[in-house]
């Protein structure tokens, strides 16, 4: 870390006080959970907006597939009626329709995966997230600080919190052992 990323974030930790907050371990500490909070905000917002968009595009699809249906009816009509300029009319207003459906369902298998690298991301980084936490609870702790001004929960860490994260740790570790062997 740089002197003037570390000079950045003592500012932001407390601006009024700079030159002590030089020596405040525990600003500096709340000051980066909080900031890994917010990347951790600004993610889950990312995730949402992709998922959005795909839903929107996919809708978008649907109403070319109907637009789609319904010029082929015109077009197979037109050709039964023996309608030469209608034919050319209907085929002029499918053939686009045709080639943006494949192009739109490209977009929205990129942005499909995109959503979901990033999520993967985001329940990585939670439970690098958590594991902060308690460290500087803990050592906020240690050092006779309260933690909770940092928006913590409840330093009680319960026996079915303890089996949860095995959980967790035993699937996660399943789900590699799976990876590894395909």
């Amino acid at each position: 870390m740089g002197l003037l990323t570390r000079l950045t974030t003592l500012a932001k930790a407390d601006a009024h006080g700079v030159v002590d907050a030089l020596e405040d371990k525990a600003l500096v500490l709340r000051q980066h959970v909080r900031e890994a909070g917010a990347e951790l905000d600004r993610k889950r917002c990312r995730v949402a907006a992709l998922d959005a968009e795909c839903k929107d595009l996919g809708k978008d699809r649907d109403r070319m597939q109907e637009q789609i249906g319904r010029w082929e009816s015109d077009v197979d009509l037109a050709l039964a009626e023996d309608q030469g300029e209608l034919v050319r009319y209907t085929l002029k207003k499918l053939l686009p329709l045709r080639h943006a459906v494949p192009q739109l369902e490209h977009r929205i298998e990129t942005l499909d995966e995109k959503r979901r690298e990033i999520e993967h991301q985001l329940a990585e980084q939670q439970a690098e997230f958590e594991l902060l936490e308690q460290r500087v609870r803990g050592y906020l702790a240690r050092h006779g600080e309260d933690g909770s001004s940092v928006g913590f929960t409840d330093m009680v860490v319960t026996d079915e919190d303890v089996e949860i994260e095995l959980l967790r740790r035993q699937a996660e570790s399943r789900r590699q052992a799976e990876q590894g062997d395909v």
